[in-house]
């Protein structure tokens, strides 16, 4: 096959799949009074175990996904959000008979971030229970940049990057509040440190959500042998006792380490919030063990 004849065909199949996701999303919101709410929602962090937690959960018997992708980033994409909640129920299954209980449920981790996505989780989708994930913020900076790097969406060497995210982050979130209509490419993608201070975030949260539908869960003590807090994490989800046969670790970065200089400045960046995370969880996270 030729290079013309490939682009051809390439450009063919993306067409194809983009009608028939346009074909599935227009279903999906016509009949979204027959499908299903979600049960829970992993809403971040950003590198820290999101969809290996998902593909997890997805598959417990009781569980089906959503009919797309994982996440559907509705609580967190402008355009997204102004379609409503018929838009967003349309990406779930249909509800099955009374007697056949199933769970859906979704993993967006820039929900965490954004500074209008808990509230409006708690407006549309008040009954689910949202999932956070907790990594060493160092550690996760420096996973977040090699994605964010990998998806041609950072150009810039991972210090360069981190002495500009404030420039680079200035205002934009107070204009996303101001403005619901704006989407923050900056905010979404550039915030390594940001999103890694985490006590701000789940306070944001734990304001705006229900008592009791907000669940913390320490990435590297969680999916350790013998998957400790899994069993009630399925309680507060509505599953029922099932065990998975494997401990599923998706979309790791292997590459360049971080150099033990920049390691060591990023960890003094965080050493304020590390302390403040102590206060609020009431516990030391692993990375701080």
């Amino acid at each position: 096959m030729s290079k013309q004849e490939f682009v051809v065909e390439d450009t063919i199949q993306h067409s194809a799949r983009q009608l028939a996701r346009t074909t599935l999303v227009g279903f999906g919101q016509a009949t979204a009074g027959l499908r299903m709410q979600p049960g829970f929602i992993i809403a971040g962090a950003q590198r820290c175990a999101t969809t290996s937690l998902f593909r997890m959960l997805a598959r417990h018997p009781q569980v089906r996904p959503p009919i797309l992708n994982k996440g559907i980033h509705f609580f967190d994409t402008a355009d997204r959000f102004a379609r409503g909640p018929r838009f967003y129920a349309g990406h779930f299954p249909l509800r099955r008979p009374l007697g056949h209980q199933r769970i859906s449920g979704e993993a967006s981790p820039y929900y965490l971030f954004h500074p209008l996505a808990m509230e409006r989780i708690a407006t549309v989708a008040p009954e689910a229970q949202v999932i956070v994930l907790l990594r060493d913020p160092v550690q996760r900076a420096f996973s977040a940049y090699k994605q964010e790097k990998g998806r041609g969406f950072e150009t810039l060497p991972f210090e360069e990057a981190l002495d500009r995210e404030e420039e680079r982050l200035a205002g934009e979130e107070a204009r996303i509040i101001a403005d619901p209509g704006y989407q923050s490419f900056a905010h979404q993608h550039f915030g390594y440190v940001a999103r890694g201070r985490y006590t701000h975030q789940l306070q944001r949260a734990e304001r705006a959500l229900a008592p009791g539908k907000l669940t913390i869960l320490d990435a590297d003590a969680f999916f350790r042998p013998g998957l400790q807090g899994w069993d009630t994490l399925l309680e507060r989800i509505g599953l029922e006792p099932w065990q998975p046969n494997e401990i599923i670790h998706s979309n790791a970065r292997p590459g360049a380490r971080m150099p033990e200089g920049l390691r060591k400045a990023l960890g003094k960046t965080f050493e304020t919030e590390n302390e403040a995370l102590v206060k609020y969880l009431g516990y030391t996270p692993s990375w701080l063990q």
